[in-house]
This record gives structure tokens, C-alpha cells and sequence, in this order.
């Protein structure tokens, strides 16, 4: 092929033609998509989310589905005062503006109060520590109650007035008392001792196989007696008694 003639080609107008065409269908798809796309994420348009905090689920679910928006539970709580199925919280919050088909998420209140199982704290863990680990995990506490026992040692919990042990399911909205030691000892508590008049009625201990001891009686050295001096007037008048008797003798 010449070059003249590799040039006239670019002179058709059945190039330029199809050229036109692809450019055309081109710019028509990219105005198509972004129509479609407005059109699917509704673009330009926000609805302002109602406050539905405290209503009922199924009024809550009527208001929204009339606004072109959807509701969704993930949570549950509960409140005592408030009815069972009534809005506690939601996502996003009231005043927010979002597009239609938008979901909104919500936590609903529960019949009943939820339970959890009481930790391994009973005879297991001072009063400091079982308080911590108990109100860490949501657990209402009421006064502790002291017991015989040692000092700040947690010997039991009771719940309604029933003793629970680890393990067992508890509402967290009932107040568990702690049964601590308060340092003394109960009176229940047997306790030996020796009285201290009764040893000497025991009979002595055995030594030695039931070999008897044999001890040496020792006596003190004998006492020696000393006269008591007479006075020389007794002196003289046993002399003279003794010498009367001679003087008589025929």
C-alpha cells in the first residue's frame, strides 16, 4: 500500500462514521451507569430518622416502614420499669439523615431480666476481690453480711434470701449479699483444753516401756538438841536437893 493511499483512508467517511458511533455509545453508557446508580442509592435524597426510643416494637417498625425505612434488633436489655418490646436504644440516632431503605438498628427491652452464671468466688477469694469480679461482670451488690469465721474470707452468697453456689444462673438485677468472716470464732466450735485442777487426780505417765522408776529415800541429817541454860538460883537449888537426901541417911 502507498502512502497516498494509506492517507485516503483516513479521508472515509465510513471511519469517521463508526468513530462517531463508538464515541456516542460510550458517552451513553457512562451517562446510563451514573443515572442507575443515582437511582439505586438514591442520591440527592435523605429522610431524617424519627425518635422511636421507648415506643413499641411493632408501632416503631409501622412508623419507620411509612418513611421507606427498615428495623433491625441486635440487642436486648432490660429495664423493670418499662414495658417488655419497647425501644431502648437506637442506631442512628434520632434527627440523623439518611436514604431511603436504610437500615435501623435497635435494642428492645426484655421480659425478664437477663441472668448470668455467679463466677467461682465462694470460699475461693477475699471480700475485695469477689466485689470487684462481681460488679465487673454486672452483678447488683447489697450490705455484706458478717459471719464467724476469718477476717474478709467470702464464705457464701445468698440471693432472695437462698444460698447460690458457683455455676448458678442470677439475675443481674436482684442484689447478692455476701456472707464474709468477721475475725471470731463461732460458738459451735469445739474447742479442747486441760483444766489445770484436775492434774493432779491423772494418773502419772508411763515411761520407759511400764519400767518403774526407782528413787533412793534421803533423810535429813539428825538435829542436834542443845540445853537451855539454867539460872544460878535453879542451880543452887538442885545442889541442895541432892545433898539433903545423904544427910538423913542413918
Amino acid at each position: 500500500m502507498k502512502t497516498a493511499e494509506f492517507f485516503n483512508k483516513f479521508k472515509s467517511r465510513y471511519l469517521w462514521g463508526n468513530l462517531a458511533a463508538m464515541a456516542l455509545t460510550v458517552v451513553a453508557l457512562a451517562f446510563g451507569a451514573k443515572i442507575g446508580i443515582d437511582v439505586y442509592t438514591h442520591h440527592g435524597e435523605s429522610i431524617p430518622v424519627p425518635n422511636i426510643v421507648h415506643k413499641t416494637f411493632d408501632s416503631a417498625e409501622s412508623e419507620l416502614d411509612n418513611l421507606g425505612l427498615k428495623i433491625v434488633v441486635t440487642d436486648t436489655g432490660y429495664v423493670k420499669r418499662l414495658p417488655a418490646g419497647c425501644i431502648l436504644e437506637q442506631s442512628p440516632a434520632p434527627g440523623e439523615r439518611v436514604k431511603s431503605g436504610h437500615v435501623i438498628y435497635v435494642t428492645i427491652n426484655s421480659a425478664s431480666s437477663p441472668t448470668i452464671s455467679l463466677p467461682d468466688v465462694i470460699d475461693n477469694s477475699s471480700l475485695r476481690e469477689a466485689m470487684a469480679k462481681l460488679t465487673a461482670m454486672g452483678f447488683k451488690l447489697g450490705q455484706p453480711k458478717f459471719i464467724p469465721g476469718e477476717k474478709d474470707w467470702v464464705y457464701g452468697i445468698q440471693c432472695n434470701g437462698h444460698s447460690v453456689v458457683a455455676g448458678d444462673k442470677v439475675p443481674v438485677d436482684v442484689p447478692l449479699i455476701i456472707l464474709v468472716g468477721n475475725g471470731m470464732r463461732s460458738e459451735t466450735d469445739s474447742v479442747d483444753y486441760i483444766d489445770p485442777a484436775s492434774n493432779d487426780t491423772e494418773a502419772p505417765i508411763e515411761t520407759g516401756g511400764g519400767d518403774e522408776d526407782e528413787f533412793e529415800e534421803v533423810t535429813a541429817p539428825p538435829v542436834e538438841e542443845h540445853s537451855t541454860p539454867t539460872r544460878p538460883e535453879e542451880e543452887k537449888k538442885d545442889k541442895k536437893e541432892k545433898s539433903e537426901p545423904s544427910k538423913n541417911q542413918p
